[in-house]
C-alpha cells in the first residue's frame, strides 16, 4: 500500500527569515495524523534567507541529520565542529547525551534551501557525534546511493538506528527498481522535481508511506531529486 501525502497538506511556517514546510508535526504545527512514521519523526524543507540562521539551541538523544539542495550552510557545535556544508553534502549528527548547534546562512544573500531530519535512535545516553560526507551527483544519477546506514556500508554515514536512507537523481528514461526485505516499511520525500513511483506522480515536497511493498520503482524523472528511508514496520516512532 503506497499512502501519498501531497506537498500543500503539510504544516506551514513563517518567520521572515525562515520559510519551512513540515512533513510531520513540529513546533507550532500539530497533526494528530502525521506524528512521523516509524522511527522517521522529522523531515523539514527550509528555506533560509541570506544572513540568518538558527542560533546555538541543544538536542539530545536524537539522530539529526541535513541534506543540502541549493546554497551553502554553515555550521557550528558544541563537540567543536565547524564547517560549511553545500548541495551534495550530508550532515550526520547523533544528540546523544547532549549537543548545542547553530545553522546559519553561509552567504548574507542567497537563499540556502536545506532538509532537515529527525530519526529516533534505537539508544539513549551515547556520547554526541558528528560525520559528514559528500556524495557526487554522478553517483546518484539514475540510481538510489546508500547514504545512510547502521553499518556504514558503502561509504554512507552511521546512524543509531535499523533504517537505511538512499538518495537518487531521475530524469528521463532513468529508471532504478529497489527491493525491500519482507515486512519492512518505507517512506519517500520528492525534495524536487517530479518522478513515477510503482505507477503514481509524485512531485515536489510530496511524500509517501510504504506498507506491505516489497518491490519500488523509480522512474519517469523530471529533474527529480528523491529520498528512500528503509525503515522498521513501526507505525509511530517509539520516543
Amino acid at each position: 500500500m503506497i499512502e501519498i501525502r501531497r506537498s500543500a497538506q503539510r504544516g506551514e511556517a513563517h518567520f521572515g527569515w525562515l520559510h519551512a514546510r513540515h512533513s510531520f508535526s513540529f513546533g507550532g504545527y500539530f497533526d494528530p495524523q502525521q506524528v512521523g512514521f516509524s522511527d522517521l519523526l522529522v523531515i523539514n524543507d527550509d528555506r533560509i534567507q541570506g544572513g540568518t540562521g538558527f542560533g546555538m539551541h541543544p538536542h539530545r538523544d536524537m539522530e539529526i541529520f541535513t541534506y543540502i539542495l541549493e546554497g551553502a550552510l554553515a555550521h557550528q557545535d558544541s563537540m567543536g565542529q565547524s564547517s560549511v556544508i553545500r548541495p551534495g553534502d550530508v550532515q550526520m549528527m547523533s544528540a546523544g547525551t547532549g549537543v548545542r548547534h547553530s545553522e546559519f546562512n553561509a552567504s548574507a544573500t542567497e537563499l540556502v534551501h536545506l532538509l532537515q531530519i529527525w530519526i529516533v535512535p534505537d539508544r539513549k545516553g551515547v556520547p554526541p557525534r558528528y560525520h559528514e560526507r559528500h556524495f557526487d551527483a554522478a553517483d546518484k544519477r539514475g540510481r538510489l546511493r546508500l547514504i545512510i546506514s547502521p553499518d556504514e556500508a558503502e561509504g554512507s554515514l552511521p546512524v543509531y538506528q535499523d533504517v537505511r536512507v538512499y538518495a537518487g537523481l531521475f530524469d528521463g528514461d532513468e529508471a532504478q527498481t529497489l527491493t525491500l526485505a519482507p515486512e519492512r516499511y518505507a517512506y519517500v520525500h520528492v525534495a524536487r522535481g517530479s518522478l513515477e513511483l510503482n505507477g503514481q506522480r509524485l512531485h515536489a515536497g510530496d511524500g509517501a508511506r510504504i506498507r506491505h511493498e516489497q518491490v519500488l520503482t523509480f522512474g519517469q524523472g523530471q529533474q527529480a531529486e528523491v529520498l528512500l528511508f528503509d525503515l522498521r514496520p513501526n507505525e509511530l516512532p517509539v520516543m
